[in-house]
């Protein structure tokens, strides 16, 4: 097997990785994915990999009937800031949810995402 110069540099390249040029993604969230809960939460949590900037991060939850439902403040955890809080102040309706996220990390990439949970049976 013939190995070249460009494939021992991007072999190096990828080996000595260190992280630094990742991006905030998703780790977990409450509700979960494809969660069905039986109760209305009253706030959604967050879970990424990196810690986040509040003010460039943020979620959209669209009801059952297509609508953006009103949410609270947006926070970061009180010793976590991977894990980003939106409060959800009035109780929801029985049905499917949508949750659009954005988060911006601190080393500055954007990633963002969707994730769907149900409320009720």
């Amino acid at each position: 097997m013939k190995i070249t110069a460009s494939f021992i540099v991007l072999l190096g390249g990828l080996l000595s990785c260190d992280g630094a040029s990742a991006h905030a993604h998703l780790t977990f969230a409450v509700p979960a994915d494809v969660a069905v809960v039986t109760s209305s939460p009253t706030a959604l949590s967050l879970s990424f990999t990196e810690g986040l900037e509040l003010a460039l991060s943020g979620a959209t939850l669209t009801g059952p009937d297509g609508k953006a439902v009103s949410t609270g403040p947006t926070s970061l955890g009180a010793t976590d800031d991977k894990v980003m809080s939106i409060a959800i102040p009035d109780p929801l309706g029985a049905g499917a949810y949508t949750v659009d996220w954005h988060a911006f990390s601190d080393d500055g990439h954007a990633t963002h995402g969707t994730y769907h949970f149900t409320v009720g049976q």
